[in-house]
């Protein structure tokens, strides 16, 4: 946009100066053609018509002045473009109509001009009623006996043209909501700072901002609300960094802030606070106080080789560590962290490659009745087989599916596989058991999540009663849509477990209503029961609790003789974990159902 504002303008300004040019030919052509006429009365009539119509009508308003620099003639009155008539021009000097700025480059142009030249140039004039017009005038001599005797000056009203050039300007650097320079500003400007700190040394830092849980305040309040939080937070950020240009408003909830200035490392530290400060009191909409807290990235200008992209880019990777850690704070940016934000993105685009070759395979671990010791289910794990690397587990890459968003086509994959895989053991014979698939948050969001489900299980044939998605506590935040969601899938026959029990949002009134018909207990509570008695309690309160609300018990990440002990003890129905057996691909996993489908560690 910035290249075609440029060539256009460059256009307009071309044609109005040919034309300028051309009507000074004209008139300087009529001018002569009078004294040629005064010295031969024989030369025809209709020239010196055509002349003095082209100097009543003309749609320019040309001026004569003087080499004093005074109004000598003019060839109509000028009261609609600057409010003087032509009898208040007569005799002033062209110069006391100009603004300060115009004085000496008008005088320089004026003088060139009496030594023969033609040129052109843009001016802003005072309206007799205070007002500014720009104006563009065009010079050139006017020569009588051989001598130049004054200046003709050709003047045309552009001030519609410039305002036009400033909101097209406008719209190609500012944010049209708050009103703050955009990204395009931002980074020239940022640019000129470091450009100029090459020689002063200067220290400046870049702050990359984020808006925790906005999306939540869209949802809760509706968009116009969440754009009057952003115009207000803008506002606040304004009181910070008064300077123009110092901030901007990048996408969405996104800002980006220079500090410059800058003493020592402690000083930035001193001015984020300042501004964490200036964010915590609440914002009121419609007499709701609303809490906003916002996370940043730092990054400080290093040396001479800095540009502005490279340095936004490192204070927007200290910002997405900073959210990975935790929200609410601000975090600087250390080179240790370029190779990781450089891993995630060739891990995302390898990933990509990898759903299209095929390199994901599943790995299943079984699950066991703790009172008879057979296998009565099992979870379908995902694993990468990666050409170079071999098996990645998926501590590696589920991450970043998540924030590419291709953990949906992945968890889509999974559950096609995992049902598909299912129906083939229960074809050739095997014990007819459920197997279990992760959802991710970003699948249970999806609104055709219930088709989705519905066709795989056609397209593979598994009866829904062998397919149990395993949720977290997290999902059961919108209550309502969680329900309905549910319902809709309990209606197809498929059964859901609660993941991770007690590490999110636990909530008696969703365990209640929810069609759920198992309680998984996270493995960080099984893990030390036997020398937290913390743990313990929690772990028998869970499995008591969940009885009587009619729920099965599963334990995962057992890994000992006397965590089963305590888990019979307390009469929970189900266990997980190495003790029983290691996650392991389909081939081992058909093998412990052909000749191991009673665990002899677990049968009583």
């Amino acid at each position: 946009m910035n290249d075609w504002f440029d060539v256009d303008k460059w256009l307009i300004w071309n044609v109005t100066a040919l034309l300028l040019a051309a009507s000074a030919a004209l008139v300087t052509w009529w001018l002569r053609s009078r004294r040629i006429q005064l010295s031969f009365p024989h030369q025809p009539s209709y020239q010196q018509e055509i002349m003095d119509s082209l100097y009543h009508n003309s749609p320019l308003i040309f001026a004569i002045i003087n080499r004093k620099g005074k109004f000598q003639d003019i060839n109509r009155d000028p009261d609609e473009l600057i409010g003087y008539s032509k009898a208040e021009l007569a005799g002033k000097s062209f110069f006391q109509f100009l603004d300060e700025q115009s004085v000496e480059k008008t005088r320089q142009t004026f003088l060139s001009t009496l030594q023969g030249e033609k040129l052109s140039l843009e001016v802003r004039v005072q309206h007799k009623q205070g007002q500014g017009k720009d104006l563009n005038i065009t010079t050139s001599p006017v020569v009588r006996r051989g001598k130049i005797i004054g200046i003709l000056v050709f003047i045309l009203d552009i001030s519609e043209r410039k305002r036009s050039s400033e909101r097209i300007r406008h719209m190609a650097y500012y944010d049209d909501m708050t009103g703050l320079p955009n990204r395009r500003f931002f980074t020239k400007r940022l640019q000129e700072k470091l450009d100029a700190s090459r020689t002063t040394k200067e220290r400046i830092a870049v702050c990359y901002m984020d808006l925790d849980r906005f999306k939540l305040i869209n949802a809760s309040f509706g968009r116009d609300f969440g754009d009057i939080i952003l115009m207000q937070i803008a506002e606040r950020l304004t009181r910070c960094l008064p300077n123009p240009g110092d901030l901007a408003r990048m996408e969405g909830d996104e800002f980006v802030a220079v500090l410059d200035h800058i003493n020592d490392d402690e000083d930035v530290r001193r001015r984020l606070d300042e501004i964490m400060a200036m964010l915590e009191e609440p914002f009121d909409l419609n007499g709701i106080p609303v809490e906003i807290t916002v996370s940043i990235g730092v990054a400080l200008h290093q040396g001479e080789s800095d540009e502005a992209s490279m340095l936004m880019k490192r204070a927007d990777t200290a910002l997405h560590r900073m959210k990975e850690n935790g929200k609410g704070d601000y975090l600087l940016h250390t080179s240790e962290m370029d190779p990781i934000a450089l891993h995630k993105l060739t891990l995302q685009h390898e990933m990509r490659q990898a759903l299209r070759n095929n390199e994901f395979i599943l790995y299943y671990q079984p699950k066991y009745d703790l009172g008879t010791g057979k296998i009565v289910g099992m979870e379908a794990l995902v694993r990468w087989q990666h050409p170079e690397r071999g098996i990645v587990p998926p501590n590696e890459f589920i991450s970043a599916s998540e924030e590419s968003g291709m953990i949906v086509e992945l968890g889509d994959w999974v559950i096609q596989e995992a049902c598909r895989q299912n129906k083939v053991w229960q074809t050739e014979g095997l014990p007819c058991i459920p197997v279990s698939v992760n959802l991710s948050i970003r699948q249970f969001s999806h609104r055709n999540i219930t088709n989705k489900i519905a066709k795989v299980l056609m397209e593979t044939g598994l009866d829904p009663q062998y397919l149990e998605l395993e949720i977290t506590e997290s999902m059961t935040i919108d209550f309502e849509r969680t329900m309905q969601c549910l319902k809709e899938l309990t209606a197809l026959g498929v059964k859901f477990s609660i993941d991770d029990f007690g590490t999110g949002y636990s909530s008696f009134h969703y365990l209640k209503k929810l069609p759920i018909s198992r309680l998984k207990i996270d493995r960080s509570f099984v893990r030390d029961i036997q020398q937290d008695p913390n743990d313990a309690a929690i772990v028998a309160a869970i499995i008591a609790m969940a009885h009587n609300l009619q729920l099965q018990v599963i334990a995962e990440g057992v890994e000992s003789e006397s965590q089963v002990q305590f888990l019979r003890k307390h009469r929970c129905d189900e266990m997980q974990g190495f003790f029983g057996s290691p996650p392991v691909p389909s081939s081992g996993f058909q093998a412990l159902l052909q000749n191991h489908h009673v665990n002899a560690a677990l049968s009583v």
